[in-house]
């Protein structure tokens, strides 16, 4: 490490307080990534979410056939009823976004697995798109994405999902939820999701030389548009790139590609772009601000309304500074 000055900010103490004043779902991941806490004090924090706050709410609103509002991407009968399927944006209390949820928490997976969830999807959870069975997977990268990582998380066989990521990578690296409509240009949101579930696909199972070539690939694609513009022109590609929020979903931003980076442990200097609309993006108490809401129906809030300091997003910009500090 060289002599440099940190690249970013130290956690500011007061801010430290705000965080761990939260839901368990948070809080185990200050203690342990920003406050380098011992292992039993923040694994007995992880283990608090099945039984309390966030986890313990979310979990209840698993039905009995094992699906969360009766669908796998969409709540059952979403389609069907005129005053849902014409609302602003999209509900994210389905199945597979619950499931997510839960995974992304940090949440043991066992309450899950106790219910047979893997068995319960198989027999009862059909994906909207041609009634394909649940752990089979559809068409879409990012749909495809979520039940890999899911299924890793779940026990579930799920390895020719990783081998589909393989087969329909785009020519210039990354991946295009809208291949099935003919895109042959790859999307920065298709590629992130499908690099953050092959990473998880790695560091679960190895991978295979095919699934690591195809992560490195996807990494490549992004680093040379600096994780933020267009190659062609150097626009940045969207508001949504330098745009904070909590639950992203699977809409990209810097900061979650920074946080994928993060999570292969791969620095870059091309990285640098990225890291300062991080660090621009800091409020003068310390804190970021949440800016975006995507709109859609939800189980219930788990962070602040847009314009106010969001724990989430402060936790994720602490943490990705930090690592990138670290690097000198």
């Amino acid at each position: 490490m060289s002599d440099a000055a940190p690249s970013g900010p130290a956690p500011v103490p007061d801010v430290i307080a705000w965080l761990l004043d939260s839901d368990p779902t948070l809080r185990w991941q200050v203690e342990r990534d920003l406050l380098d806490r011992p292992a039993s004090e923040w694994e007995a924090t992880r283990a608090r979410i099945a039984t309390e706050g966030f986890g313990a709410e979310l979990l209840s609103h698993q039905g009995e056939d094992g699906q969360w509002a009766g669908g796998a991407f969409f709540p059952a009968g979403f389609f069907d009823d005129p005053e849902t399927k014409d609302l602003p944006g999209q509900p994210w209390t389905a199945t597979t976004w619950s499931m997510t949820t839960l995974r992304e928490w940090g949440m043991d997976p066992a309450p899950l697995i106790a219910r047979d969830t893997v068995g319960l999807l198989a027999r009862n959870s059909r994906w909207e798109y041609e009634d394909l069975p649940y752990w089979g997977g559809e068409v879409d990268c990012c749909i495809n994405a979520m039940t890999l990582a899911n299924g890793l998380w779940l026990g579930a066989d799920v390895e020719h999902l990783a081998t589909w990521f393989v087969e329909h990578r785009m020519a210039d690296g990354g991946w295009n939820c809208e291949w099935v409509e003919g895109s042959t240009r790859s999307s920065v949101h298709s590629t992130l999701n499908a690099l953050r579930a092959l990473l998880l696909h790695e560091q679960a199972t190895g991978g295979t030389e095919e699934t690591r070539a195809a992560r490195a690939a996807g990494e490549e694609y992004l680093l040379e548009r600096e994780l933020t513009h267009r190659l062609s022109t150097g626009e940045q590609w969207g508001p949504w790139v330098d745009h904070f929020l909590y639950p992203p979903r699977h809409v990209y931003s810097a900061l979650r590609a920074l946080d994928h980076f993060r999570r292969a442990d791969r620095r870059d200097p091309r990285m640098a772009t990225a890291v300062g609309m991080v660090e621009q993006a800091q409020q003068a108490d310390g804190t970021w601000l949440q800016q975006h809401a995507l709109p859609g129906h939800i189980w219930f809030e788990v962070d602040n309304p847009v314009g106010q300091p969001s724990r989430w997003v402060t936790l994720e910009a602490l943490r990705v500074l930090r690592w990138w500090r670290d690097a000198g």
